[in-house]
């Protein structure tokens, strides 16, 4: 307990920021910071006791108390305090179980009114064996205030073990007074902010931090909580010996210091993380600027905002000059405390996220372990990753002791998980040895994947290689089905249905006379027709021709399908009398299927000797256009009879299946299901835009037909009812971001997948598997014969849980836009938001990253396989 009350001080306004926060939560340990300690050497337990009572009653700060007066908080200092140092006997404990009894003092909260600021536990592991842990609350101590201490105690237990006079003592003990406290830096600090100094500092600093502040874009593993939490953890790694020594040598050739050239590191790694160009990381600064509070325990540490702008393609070692002139900067200005910075610059806060900066990087060299001769006691740093809070969301912290460099990496666990770190803090060490080899190299060059990652990422994820029909077009793959069961049923439309030797007549009849027609490889045939029969008829006989369809949608504005029949210019467009006058002026001959079909009924019903190869194209369909014109994407077969045999065998489809045609035939998802229906002999099910409204209308549809697979937008699937459908076994969601929820209803007791692919790489690259105990939604895995991968803008792979571009290849990629050849000669993009749209990440696993529900589509870089391969 308190006994007497000397007198009552201000905060220093570092002081303050933490007062306010332990007012808020004050059984937090956010703020707890400790330090242990290895004793090698035998232990006099009555000089260690008295060592430290002399150094409790040496340093005020040390026996100060904190309270609130008259409206405003006040430091306390008391003549007396209780304090206690707590003696452990731990001879018979294992290493873990230590650690876990010094993790348990650590994590006890401070009572800052009551209580002293320092706990002293020593816990004795043998006679020549002890770990020394001092843990403080940071309102009164920083990582150079526990220097001070452990120096301190090493200098007086020396000089009471040596059997010196009192006098001796006396005089030594006296040369460690100071003229100075921890006061008089908060009233020097009031000083100094209230004339010319503060204002020199502050005009700095609203210059350097003018205008939008940079937020950094780090990918988290889980959502961020509306309101800034302090749960955190630690991990712990350690520079080898040989790269120590490589950034020694750079530290020399390059005259910089270790702190900077890994400072500059750091930020390499942020931008390699982000692909932001405008980087703020906080740094702390030993704040003793001024000599007369060198030695002086207390809260001096002010963390200081170093802004980066990063230029494309600059060198490390252009870059290093760049960070060390920032950093000396912002060293002669370091005394404007941060959280008044804060105050200033952040009227309207998130409160979210750290103030100013989300990450820092911090630098701590421990000088009390320098080996010395006059030591009695053989002491060592004794590392120990733990914090269990974390005021950023990521905090690099490097510590220096006798030549031994270890990073410690606090992390923010409502953000990240464990393994993200580490694989984070893996990254950095690849960095630095890509770093001392080269330091000319550009930061885009510079190496963050091991080669096992790269084997990974590059190799084992892309395995995609498989057998598929790789010398038939679509149609043949229907007419090689008509074989196997030319008597099952192929199509239902309401109350008519064909058998698959009637459909492959009927379409037969119709390709002999689009031939007669000229219709060739590589020949467009228009078809603007009702969901119906005549829909599957025309698009059969249209591939059986050799010619690819181009569909349009009746409903499609008259302006849009008369751009499309222009631009795609189509000598013959297959339709229904009822749909002409929709059609718009146009030069193409037409032929109406429902009205001008006894004209052909004298064709052969017989196959067609093929006219194409599997890089013909199959079909072209045009873009939305939102963005500008809309474009023709040209999908050849080779990708389309890839597709039909992967979904199959992904998606269990037989004979028995019955599949749901649902989507408009203008989308590229209706050839999927035609696919998927066709080349397994299952029945194709088609229905009336009214029959197949979402809702009720579809719901019956699905329970009247039986369906037992069927593909929707997640949007389609919300609103259907749910009722107990039995024979629905397959549900396939596609062209929107499912809701996790959604997700966890209808996967219950059925297979549920998600599919992605842009039309460009011929409807679906990556299907992943969804079950209801999933708690989030990936895009999956490549597809068979399709390679995915997520680079950053200088084509380089970039780590799990980084944000790229994403870039699909393989046999399913698109020949490109119909008459936009400038889009087509390497590469195309798909984004309506330009080449710097929405970007994915990729996290363990999951390859790419979820999606999330987002207005932004990715930027979509696609490449036949050979192309992006020799990118990699």
């Amino acid at each position: 307990m308190n006994t007497k009350v000397t007198e009552t001080y201000p905060l220093s306004y570092g002081q303050q920021a933490l007062w306010f926060i332990y007012q808020m939560a004050p059984e937090s340990v956010v703020y707890n910071t400790y330090i242990t300690v290895k004793i090698n050497s035998e232990l006099n337990i009555p000089t260690f006791i008295s060592v430290w009572n002399k150094i409790f009653k040496r340093h005020p700060i040390l026996r100060t108390t904190y309270t609130t007066h008259k409206g405003k908080p006040v430091q306390q200092i008391n003549k007396e305090l209780k304090f206690t140092i707590d003696l452990t006997d731990a001879s018979t404990w294992s290493e873990d179980y230590l650690k876990e009894k010094i993790f348990a003092q650590t994590d006890r909260p401070f009572n800052l009114e009551t209580d002293s600021v320092l706990r002293i536990n020593l816990f004795t592991c043998s006679e020549k064996e002890h770990i020394l842990l001092l843990t403080m609350h940071h309102i009164a101590a920083d990582m150079w205030s526990f220097d001070l201490l452990l120096k301190e105690f090493q200098d007086l237990y020396t000089a009471q073990i040596k059997s010196v006079s009192q006098e001796q003592t006396e005089i030594f003990e006296g040369s460690l007074t100071q003229n100075k406290s921890y006061t008089d830096f908060v009233r020097w600090q009031s000083e100094m902010l209230s004339d010319e100094r503060g204002e020199k500092h502050w005009q700095y600093w609203k210059k350097q931090l003018a205008g939008d502040l940079p937020i950094l874009n780090l990918l988290p593993d889980k959502p961020r909580p509306p309101l800034q939490t302090y749960q955190g953890e630690s991990y712990l790694l350690r520079l080898d010996e040989q790269l120590i020594q490589k950034l020694n040598n750079l530290a020399q050739t390059s005259g910089e210091s270790l702190y900077r050239i890994l400072l500059t590191a750091f930020y390499v790694l942020v931008y390699r993380y982000t692909n932001q160009e405008d980087i703020l990381i906080g740094s702390p600064m030993r704040g003793r600027w001024t000599g007369d509070f060198q030695e002086i325990v207390g809260y001096f540490v002010n963390l200081i905002p170093l802004r980066i702008s990063v230029e494309k393609n600059v060198k490390f070692a252009e870059l290093l000059t760049q960070v060390s002139n920032t950093v000396k900067e912002g060293q002669n200005h370091q005394d404007y405390p941060f959280s008044r910075l804060a105050e200033l610059l952040e009227a309207q806060r998130d409160p979210s996220r750290p103030p100013l900066c989300q990450v820092s990087f911090g630098w701590q060299r421990q000088h009390w372990c320098k080996a010395s001769g006059e030591q009695v006691l053989e002491m060592e740093p004794y590392l120990l990753a733990h914090q269990r809070g974390a005021d950023f969301d990521l905090i690099l912290a490097v510590m220096e002791a006798q030549e031994v460099l270890q990073l410690c990496w606090q992390y923010n666990t409502d953000l990240f998980e464990a393994r993200s770190i580490a694989r984070m803090a893996g990254h950095f060490v690849t960095l630095l040895e890509s770093i001392v080899a080269n330091p000319q190299q550009q930061i885009w060059q510079l190496t963050l994947l091991s080669e096992v990652e790269q084997q990974q990422l590059l190799v084992e994820w892309n395995n995609t290689q498989a057998d598929y029909p790789a010398n038939q077009c679509v149609h043949q793959l229907f007419e090689q089905q008509v074989e196997k069961t030319p008597d099952a049923v192929a199509v239902v439309f309401e109350n008519q249905q064909l058998t698959y030797r009637e459909l492959n007549n009927r379409s037969n009849q119709l390709a002999h006379y689009l031939r007669s027609l000229g219709v060739g490889a590589d020949v467009l045939v228009g078809i603007c027709v009702e969901r119906s029969i005549e829909m599957i008829v025309g698009l059969l006989g249209i591939l059986k021709a050799g010619g690819a369809y181009l569909p349009l949608d009746s409903e499609y504005p008259t302006e849009r399908l008369r751009f499309m029949l222009d631009d795609s210019q189509v000598s013959v467009l297959l339709t229904q009398q009822k749909l002409l006058d929709s059609l718009g002026e146009h030069r193409a001959q037409i032929f109406c299927l429902d009205t001008e079909w006894q004209g052909i009924q004298q064709r052969s019903q017989e196959n067609l000797n093929s006219v194409v190869t599997l890089e013909n194209l199959a079909y072209v369909i045009y873009t939305s256009g939102s963005t500008g014109k809309p474009k023709g994407v040209m999908v050849e077969h080779q990708g389309l009879c890839n597709l039909a045999i992967a979904q199959i065998q992904t998606f269990g489809l037989d004979s028995d299946s019955r599949v749901l045609q649902f989507a408009s035939f203008s989308f590229d998802a209706s050839i999927s299901e035609v696919l998927m229906a066709f080349g397994s002999g299952a029945t194709l099910y088609l229905g009336s835009k009214e029959a197949l409204m979402p809702g009720e209308a579809l719901m019956e549809r699905l329970r009247d037909d039986e369906i037992t697979h069927i593909t929707l937008p997640p949007s389609a699937l919300a609103v259907l009812p749910r009722e107990e459908l039995p024979t629905l076994s397959t549900i396939i969601v596609a062209g929107e971001a499912c809701p996790i929820e959604l997700m966890q209803q209808w996967s219950v007791g059925r297979n549920f997948y998600n599919a992605y692919g842009p039309t460009e790489a011929s409807v679906c690259a990556t299907i992943a598997q969804c079950t209801d105990n999933d708690d989030k939604i990936s895009i999956g895995r490549p597809i068979a014969n399709t390679q995915v991968y997520i680079l950053d803008r200088y084509l380089q792979p970039v780590p799990i849980g980084v944000p790229g571009e994403l870039h699909i290849g393989g046999v399913g990629l698109a020949r490109g836009y119909l008459n936009r050849p400038e889009l087509t000669n390497e590469k195309f993009i798909d984004s309506p938001f330009g080449d710097r749209g929405q970007v994915l990440g990729c996290r363990e696993e999951e390859f790419p990253q979820p999606l999330t529900p987002t207005p932004q589509p990715p930027v979509l870089r696609l490449y036949k396989t050979g192309d992006l391969a020799r990118y990699l």
